[in-house]
C-alpha cells in the first residue's frame, strides 16, 4: 500500500468504476464506464426496500463513441440501479452530447449539457473520467499513425513527469527537451 497507515477503521462504502477503450470495425471508438456504489451495510430505501450489504446504490453505464478527432458520434447511459426509481429516466439527456468535443472546456460542456437538473452527478462525474480514457485510448494511435513522425507528441507538457524540461522527456523525447 503506497499510502501511510491508518489508524482502525471500519470500510462503509465502496465505489467500484471501470473503463475501457474500443478501436471499431468502423474507424471510430467505443469509451465505457462502468460504475458501482456500495456500502457495507443494510439499509432502508423508499424506492427500493431494503438495500442490503453489498448491494448496488448506483450501478451505472456510459459509452461515448467518439472519431479520431476526440468529437463524439454517440452517446449512451444506463442506470440499472439508482437510488431513486425515477433515476433511469434521466439516461436520454446524454445524446446530447453527440458533437460535442472532449478536449480543453470539456468538464464545463458536460455541465451545461447534462449537469444539476438535467442529468445525473454520478454519471457527470464519470464523464471526466472517460474523457481521459478516450484520450488514452485515441491520441497514442493517432500519434503513431502520423504522417508526421517528427511532430511534438500531444501529451508532451500534459503532467509533471512530462514537462518539457523533465528527465523522462530528455531520456524518452530528446528532440522536445527544453531543460539544461
Amino acid at each position: 500500500m503506497p499510502l501511510t497507515p491508518s489508524g482502525g477503521r471500519e470500510a462503509l462504502h465502496r465505489r467500484a468504476i471501470e473503463c475501457q477503450g474500443w478501436r471499431r470495425g468502423d474507424g471510430l471508438f467505443d469509451i465505457e464506464a462502468h460504475l458501482i456504489d456500495a456500502k457495507t451495510y443494510a439499509f432502508p430505501n423508499a424506492d427500493r426496500g431494503q438495500i442490503e450489504p453489498g448491494e448496488p446504490v448506483h450501478d451505472m453505464w456510459i459509452r461515448l463513441t467518439v472519431d479520431s478527432g476526440l468529437v463524439v458520434r454517440g452517446a449512451e447511459a444506463a442506470i440499472d440501479s439508482g437510488p431513486f426509481g425515477l433515476c433511469p429516466e434521466i439516461t436520454p439527456a446524454y445524446g446530447a452530447l453527440v458533437g460535442e468535443k472532449i478536449g480543453p472546456g470539456w468538464s464545463r460542456t458536460v455541465r451545461r449539457i447534462v449537469g444539476g437538473t438535467k442529468g445525473c452527478r454520478h454519471l457527470v462525474e464519470l464523464l471526466a473520467t472517460v474523457a481521459t480514457v478516450a484520450y488514452q485510448t485515441v491520441v497514442p494511435l493517432r500519434e503513431r499513425l502520423s504522417a508526421d513522425p517528427g511532430a511534438k507528441p500531444a501529451h508532451l507538457d500534459s503532467c509533471h513527469a512530462l514537462a518539457s524540461d523533465s528527465p523522462v522527456v530528455k531520456r524518452h523525447y530528446p528532440k522536445f527537451y527544453t531543460g539544461r
